[in-house]
């Protein structure tokens, strides 16, 4: 299913979790792992005088440095790199999200592969790269789907037999939802469907009483099994849920509940105006609290 994956790491700690779905899918799927590092970002322009992601110095980048990078990163990955894994490792100099988006587009690869932040902003060499940032740049701009593991219960990858799938009925949630049926079709696994029901922002200025709240739940449930159970009745079983309340809290709390392997969900479902806003509250929340791998796609 995943012929290429480019899996952009820090080679710390803090990609840990995500390499080991890396390393998993990888080798479950036979798949091409491109290990891609950033290891750091120009001082000025296009000076060769880098800060160091990892020893947080400034070097010169020349062709020794770099192969002694490469050299790192295979002995820090050594345990998972046996004869049955088909892998590359490249390194780059710049900003982590342009240069992954680089990377994507000379690879062309089915998914992409993100862990956590290499620490927090006021101590992160990439400055205003923080978690946050790199994850909406790659995100709103992938070509293909962006898997994100951002904590340790979400490493565990193992075989799939539940899928959530989170709308929000726009049209790129109905890409979305094309991609979970592949998945789990490909995979032969049960795919929930949910929906929060967003009544945390009082959209009108007043409070829903419980009456609107509920005809509006039933009123998504409707839109849910006219919009998806037709499709739905392919796989092996499936359920539709709708819940009110926080949406990022009601979704983690519903893949919870599920016991979820994957959530998929659209990444910037609804026009935002602002191109340096953080990734859409809704999805960055999921991505940081989820206790499995969260998919984002954005077209």
């Amino acid at each position: 299913m995943f012929k290429k994956i480019l899996f952009a790491t820090s080679a710390t700690g803090a990609s840990d979790h995500a390499a080991r779905v890396a390393f998993n899918i990888a080798k479950s799927y036979q798949s091409h792992l491109n290990i891609f590092h950033v290891l750091g970002v120009p001082s000025r322009g296009y000076s060769q005088v880098v800060v160091d992601v990892k020893t947080k110095e400034r070097v010169d980048v020349d062709e020794d440095y770099t192969a002694w990078v490469t050299e790192d990163i295979r002995t820090y990955y050594e345990k998972y790199l046996d004869e049955s894994l088909n892998y590359t490792i490249d390194v780059a100099v710049g900003v982590p999200a342009r240069e992954i988006l680089r990377q994507a587009k000379i690879l062309k690869p089915d998914l992409i592969l993100l862990g956590g932040s290499t620490g927090d902003e006021g101590e992160s060499v990439y400055k205003k790269s923080s978690l946050g940032s790199t994850l909406q740049k790659v995100a709103k701009s992938a070509n293909c789907p962006v898997l994100f593991v951002n904590r340790p219960a979400a490493s565990f990858w193992g075989g799939l037999s539940n899928i959530v799938f989170g709308t929000d009925f726009s049209k790129i949630s109905d890409k979305a939802f094309d991609f979970a049926m592949k998945v789990a079709k490909t995979l032969d696994c049960e795919l929930s469907v949910f929906h929060a029901l967003d009544i945390s922002a009082l959209h009108a200025g007043k409070m829903l009483n419980q009456d609107e709240i509920e005809q509006q739940i039933r009123e998504s449930l409707r839109k849910i099994r006219s919009r998806y159970e037709p499709r739905l009745k392919e796989l092996k079983g499936y359920s539709m849920d709708v819940w009110e309340g926080i949406p990022f809290i009601e979704i983690v709390k519903y893949a919870r509940d599920k016991q979820a392997d994957l959530l998929i969900m659209a990444h910037h479902s609804r026009k935002i105006s602002s191109e340096d806003i953080r990734l859409g509250g809704n999805v960055e929340q999921v991505i940081v609290r989820a206790g499995c791998p969260v998919i984002s796609i954005n077209k």
